[in-house]
């Protein structure tokens, strides 16, 4: 079935017992054994090992992104946390150099004092790439694309195939296009990994990140312990909200994505913008390759301005129609500084905005931005 019937239908079937179309939410923590103590086939016994509406949230996101099992988490990083805590100790980890900021610190701040071994690659290079695999102790290839927040894009299918080529598994942070857009594991890459308080929430009203695996096989085993017994899953009522938005994720993504374009356009045009990064632009060093692997080009972008942080932050304060804050994928129009956002590690331009297209009218977001660039 197409991407439109599954969001609309899986994790959504009628329930038998009461007939009911929209899924119940099951908020209990425990469940009842049967009179011998054992608990009945397919049932439940822990909230933090399964619940019925998480197990529907999960078919769901297993679905959409063509894989064979999902595992829903309490955020992003939690996803993230997964897929390394899935890894040994000593295994070498290779991560995109542009990528997102938290993604570095959970890996460099957080598992390499556990001596996980991480370096920075630019995934645009394949030959840079080919160069800093380890043979037999590389284990992991973490990229994104389009990447946050540059946009770059990588050849996922070329990338996949020298991991396979090094016994490594490749994983993709598909947060930026979503399923409707993009289909990593279609593509070779063995991980899928989303924040999708993001475009599946779509409403910045829902916490939650997912980690989907191609095939049920000892790593996805891994990725199932480190969720059960670490226990940062996801909340039931969370998993019913994003069950309830994602027969709007086509909806909403393309029409996002139409509105991207047209504000891409007009910024590539406007004499303070510096550049625009965008893979719906021609001009995009990845806009042919965007084409053959993206249904779309995606709803964010980044401009860099002329001047630096100073006049990139008098911009973000002249708007009006967008919000000045963190976070994408949503149906409202953000923008924000990111260096300001990252901190001192980080690599992003100083005169670099970052922004996120919602559903509003692209002439009136035009206007906005318009009036905030005026000199």
């Amino acid at each position: 079935m197409k991407l439109e019937t599954l969001a609309t239908h899986l994790g959504r079937e009628v329930e038998a017992a009461s007939g009911a179309v929209s899924p119940s939410i099951v908020l209990a923590t425990t469940f009842e054994r049967g009179a011998d103590g054992a608990y009945p086939p397919g049932s439940h016994m822990y909230s933090r090992v399964s619940n019925p509406t998480r197990a529907a949230w999960e078919r769901a996101l297993a679905g959409l992104e063509g894989g064979a099992v999902a595992f829903a988490l309490a955020s992003g990083q939690a996803a993230a946390a997964a897929v390394f805590q899935s890894l040994d100790p000593t295994d070498h980890v290779l991560i995109g150099d542009d990528r997102y900021h938290g993604t570095r610190a959970v890996a460099s701040d957080l598992f390499a004092r556990w001596g996980l071994q991480v370096e920075y690659v630019d995934t645009t290079d394949l030959n840079a790439v080919r160069a800093r695999f380890r043979p037999g102790r590389t284990r992991l290839l973490w990229l994104e694309s389009p990447s946050n927040p540059l946009t770059r894009v990588s050849d996922i299918t070329a990338l996949a195939e020298i991991a396979h080529q090094h016994q490594a598994l490749c994983a993709v942070d598909n947060t930026w296009a979503s399923p409707v857009l993009q289909r990593p594991l279609a593509l070779g890459a063995d991980l899928v990994v989303h924040s999708t308080t993001k475009y599946f929430g779509g409403h910045s009203d829902v916490l939650g990140g997912a980690v989907v695996c191609a095939r049920e096989d000892a790593f996805s085993e891994r990725v199932r312990l480190a969720q059960r017994l670490v226990g940062g899953v996801q909340a039931p009522f969370d998993c019913w909200l994003l069950l309830r938005s994602t027969p709007t994720l086509p909806l909403r993504v393309r029409a996002q994505a139409a509105n991207a374009q047209r504000v891409a356009e007009f910024l590539a045009g406007h004499p303070r913008v510096a550049a625009t990064h965008y893979p719906g632009l021609t001009s995009h060093p990845g806009h042919a390759l965007a084409a053959r692997q993206m249904a779309l080009p995606g709803s964010m972008l980044s401009i860099q301005v002329q001047g630096g942080q100073a006049e990139a932050l008098d911009i973000v304060a002249r708007c009006r129609l967008f919000t000045r804050a963190t976070s994408l994928g949503g149906v409202e129009s953000l923008i924000e500084h990111r260096a300001s956002v990252e901190g001192p590690h980080t690599t992003t331009p100083a005169n670099l905005l970052r922004l996120s297209i919602g559903i509003e009218h692209a002439d009136d977001l035009i206007d906005d931005l318009r009036q905030a660039l005026a000199a």
